[in-house]
């Protein structure tokens, strides 16, 4: 078994090491069935629909800075609210500047682990390419080798990539080459990469485009060496179970699922019916959140929201 395997299987924490799995290998599931990962990396061009969500306007930031500010002022209520602990969610993605900024006087991830028992992940990429076949693949992550030694040195234990995929073809497989292959390269650092190709929820050939993007994925996991292992966060598909292979992968820790759009009741909803999978939500989590409701009411809404993604998580 190799350092990072007994990781993921066992509680193990180390100031100079990415952190414990805290139950996110597939085999070790049992008690910790249930439990998702919170998707806290919305960036760039999606930021002032969410703070307009949370109740404040664009009038509210006259620039980026402000508004960065702003964003950590709401993560951080999220983050350090009792309901986000660590017995209903077991990470969560942040974004580059939640990674360097702190919590309480101590850095974010730190405070995730430290404090919540909740495992940090990065976000690495840096924006989608221009449509092309279909599909968007990542546009250049410059630098990327740096930013993996930052995440090593702020505790992260994984990072996370986007990609989207509207239509099957050629795009939706240059989409998964590109991902496996930054993958590789920050499964070298020692940390676990989350590999998102999104399939729009829009696609008029959603089906068949997720039955494509499963043969695909399957050929690449099918490559790995016996010492790798990624996660995959997927878009809750038309076929019931039918991401059901990758879950038992031996090359895959965890399979999650994005709501990509949908509300939460349909996301849970679409959720439950995957046996093995488990929620990574961004706004179906933080749906009716508001930057006006008192700390209990906040907190009585998160609880009420995490406890419903749990519930669909458990199947």
């Amino acid at each position: 078994m190799t350092a990072r395997d007994s990781r993921l299987k066992n509680h193990s924490s180390s100031s100079s090491t990415p952190r414990g799995s805290h139950g996110l290998s597939q085999t070790g599931q049992g008690q910790e069935r249930g439990r998702f990962i919170a998707a806290l990396d919305q960036s760039g061009g999606s930021t002032p629909k969410d703070l307009k969500l949370y109740g404040i306007e664009a009038e509210a930031y006259p620039n980026q800075e402000v508004m960065l500010d702003l964003v950590h002022e709401m993560r951080t209520r999220i983050i350090t609210s009792p309901s986000f602990d660590g017995a209903r969610i077991l990470g969560a993605i942040l974004f580059e500047d939640t990674m360097n900024r702190y919590i309480e006087g101590t850095p974010t991830g730190d405070y995730l682990w430290d404090v919540k028992g909740i495992v940090p992940f990065l976000k690495i990429d840096k924006g989608l390419a221009e449509e092309s076949h279909g599909a968007q693949v990542m546009k250049p992550i410059p630098d990327l080798n740096n930013l993996l030694k930052s995440a090593i040195s702020k505790g992260m234990f994984g990072t996370k990539m986007r990609s989207l995929i509207k239509e099957p073809g050629e795009g939706l497989h240059a989409v998964v080459a590109q991902q496996f292959a930054i993958a590789q390269q920050i499964l070298q650092f020692g940390l676990v990469p989350i590999v998102e190709p999104e399939v729009d929820i829009h696609s008029p050939r959603k089906a068949e485009t997720e039955k494509q993007l499963k043969a695909a994925l399957q050929s690449e996991l099918d490559h790995l060496g016996e010492d790798q292992s990624v996660i995959l966060k997927l878009t809750l598909p038309e076929v019931e179970n039918l991401y059901h292979e990758l879950v038992e992968h031996p090359r895959v820790l965890r399979v999650l699922a994005l709501s990509g759009g949908y509300s939460r009741a349909e996301a849970t909803a679409r959720l439950a019916r995957h046996q093995g999978v488990i929620a990574s939500f961004s706004r179906a989590l933080t749906e009716g959140l508001t930057v006006t409701q008192s700390d209990d009411d906040f907190d009585v809404a998160l609880g009420e929201a995490a406890e419903t993604i749990t519930d669909a998580s458990r199947t």
